[in-house]
């Protein structure tokens, strides 16, 4: 029930005032505007029973419960059936109450047609008072903007831009043909979107909006690379994805990111099945403070886990996603757990304790100069030896699947990261059982933003003023960006029986020089303002990343982003000298582990390697 106060009793007197009005003019047009004497008396008679009436209708109806301003076709509708309710009920009053009054049909008839016109044309006025819409036409201020789209984002965007005093909407430009010549809210569709650069000097427009959230990862880089064509800045509405609710504010457009260049479309994911497998669950990851183990954590608390495990080294770290979660889902239940993967005690304590159904293994030292040089060893010993550790005391506890996070680095590795990873890999393949904890392997290449990526170095360096520093300008990496890679890791396990490398749909490989530019261009600067220099290949670093080895060929799986990699075979024996090696407590140089690494993994060459990559799909 709507609640009594200033507003609400104004638009009651409105009301009130309205009915009878449109009872008097229904009287008067009855009868030409000279109604006979005797009509006027019944009229007035029966006026003090019908627009009470119709308010106690009106009432019922919740016609007091929104706001004018913000009055829409759903009020419209209440509107309508609350006065056909009432003129229905009119008769039914007179006669009950046995007033003395002959009131002609037509009256009837026409008294509720004159009050929807009147009480839907206030509401509405009001509201376009209200946005400038009765005087926007006239309105000159606010810079000119055109928006790329003119679906029902774009409408709703062109409500919102009514109320802003900044900005002057004069357009839309849309590719659907169907839509030219029209209007949207008044507002014309002047054309395809390739015209902007014509439109744009035209009328003179120096921002651009793209209002195409549901739209294609191709279409809406398209749309940007014409703004940079066009010179002219760019915002954008969120991605469906990204979007609450499918109301699109002015207070949502966001900057063109990094993403919008070279994110792709949206994961499709098996909800039911991944639903079996997480929800009610326990759910243990490690690494649970870096990029990808934290967003695995973010996704897993989407499925409502009985208890999620956040298994993590760096105090910090664990600190930083307790601290976002606790805010974020008050309602999980989550346990942070500070240890070292290669800590078996630790390990076998928590599993013990809170039984794990599933692993997620994501902890991992990754950046490769750092491994490359001084730190080999250690790579060998987390990397390896940590898998092993985790994975053993997965299995003693009847943990049901095992997950490890793998890279394309671990794809005829030439370097000492890639090299423990595809180690890791073998660990997992090795401890693989036809009965037991099924594991399974993801691999897939970088992703936007991470930790230790080059993306938050460009823009630390953009920030500085430049140079930004690439090693080689023919230097190519695969990217996707973190929510997608979490999701293709949770997809993967799912979908994996025991012992399989499901390898990652990456797309096109990127020049990292061209992600430099980007970045500059996406900064509001040029190349003139920003210097790019090369500053050589650094140790263990490859000209491209591969997915598949060159013994390696891939199968298909029902998801069109995942396919596995049918790499050779691990045996017992293999496995057990494997770990006799790693779990020795000796420290080893450089030199030594490199050496050692091209018996335990033949495909390794410590030297860079410079060929045309291979086309996994076609492995």
């Amino acid at each position: 029930m709507a609640k009594l106060n200033i507003r609400t009793l104004l638009a009651i007197l409105h009301d009130l005032a309205a009915a009878a009005l449109a009872w008097s003019l229904a009287y008067l047009l009855r009868f030409n505007f000279e109604p006979p004497p005797n009509f006027i008396d019944e009229m007035m008679r029966t006026l003090i029973w019908v627009a009470p009436l119709q308010c106690v209708v009106f009432w019922s109806f919740g016609l007091y419960r929104g706001l004018w301003r913000y009055a829409s076709v759903a009020d419209l509708r209440r509107i309508f059936l609350a006065v056909l309710s009432a003129a229905a009920l009119i008769p039914v009053m007179l006669w009950m109450f046995r007033v003395s009054a002959v009131v002609p049909r037509s009256v009837l008839v026409i008294n509720p047609t004159l009050l929807l016109l009147i009480m839907g044309g206030s509401r509405f006025a009001y509201r376009l008072w209200k946005e400038h819409g009765l005087y926007r036409n006239l309105r000159l201020t606010g810079d000119p903007v055109l928006v790329l789209g003119a679906g029902d984002a774009a409408v709703s965007l062109s409500k919102e831009m009514r109320r802003s005093n900044d900005w002057r909407l004069v357009g839309f430009l849309d590719d659907d043909e169907t839509k030219h010549r029209h209007t949207l809210n008044g507002i014309p569709v002047l054309g395809v979107m390739d015209t902007l650069p014509q439109w744009a000097e035209r009328l003179n427009v120096a921002q651009v909006i793209i209002a195409m959230p549901s739209a294609s990862h191709q279409v809406r880089k398209r749309a940007i690379d014409l703004c940079n064509q066009a010179g002219v800045k760019v915002l954008t509405v969120p991605s469906f994805d990204d979007l609450l609710s499918g109301r699109v504010a002015i207070s949502q457009l966001r900057a063109v990111e990094l993403d919008d260049l070279l994110g792709r479309d949206p994961v499709t994911l098996d909800a039911a099945g991944l639903n079996a497998l997480l929800t009610g669950k326990t759910v243990l990851v490690t690494g649970a403070g870096g990029s990808i183990g934290s967003e695995l954590c973010r996704q897993i608390a989407h499925f409502g886990p009985a208890t999620l495990m956040l298994f993590e080294q760096s105090e910090f770290a664990l600190y930083t996603i307790e601290q976002e979660l606790r805010t974020a889902r008050p309602d999980l239940v989550c346990e942070f757990l500070i240890g070292d993967v290669r800590d078996a005690a630790r390990l076998d304590e928590v599993m013990a304790q809170y039984r794990p159904a599933v692993v997620f293994h994501a902890a991992a030292y990754k950046h490769v100069p750092l491994m490359e040089q001084r730190n080999a060893w250690q790579a060998i010993r987390n990397n390896v030896l940590g898998t092993w550790t985790v994975a053993a005391a997965a299995q003693r506890a009847g943990v049901g699947k095992f997950v490890l996070i793998s890279t394309d680095k671990a794809v005829n590795p030439t370097n000492v990261m890639g090299a423990s990873k595809r180690l890791a890999e073998m660990v997992c393949q090795g401890l693989q059982q036809p009965e037991g904890t099924r594991f399974v392997m993801v691999r897939f290449g970088n992703v936007l933003g991470s930790t230790g990526s080059v993306i938050p170095k460009f823009r630390e360096q953009i920030a500085k003023g430049g140079p930004i520093t690439v090693t080689h300008p023919d230097i190519t990496r695969y990217f996707m960006s973190i929510p997608e890679a979490a999701q293709l890791v949770l997809q993967a396990g799912l979908m994996g029986k025991g012992g399989e490398i499901f390898v990652l749909d990456m797309g096109e490989p990127v020049k990292i020089v061209d992600l430099a530019k980007d970045l500059i261009r996406l900064s509001g600067l040029t190349e003139d303002d920003i210097r790019i220099e090369f500053s050589g290949l650094r140790p263990g670093e490859k000209l491209y990343e591969e997915l598949l080895a060159d013994n390696e060929h891939t199968l298909p799986t029902p998801h069109p982003k995942l396919r596995i990699a049918q790499a050779r075979e691990v045996n017992a024996a293999w496995l057990e000298e494997l770990l006799a090696w790693v779990g020795s407590h000796a420290t080893l140089g450089d030199a030594e582990v490199k050496r050692a690494l091209k018996q335990w993994v033949p495909e390794y060459l410590s030297e860079d390697r410079c060929k045309e990559p291979r086309d996994p799909v076609q492995d």
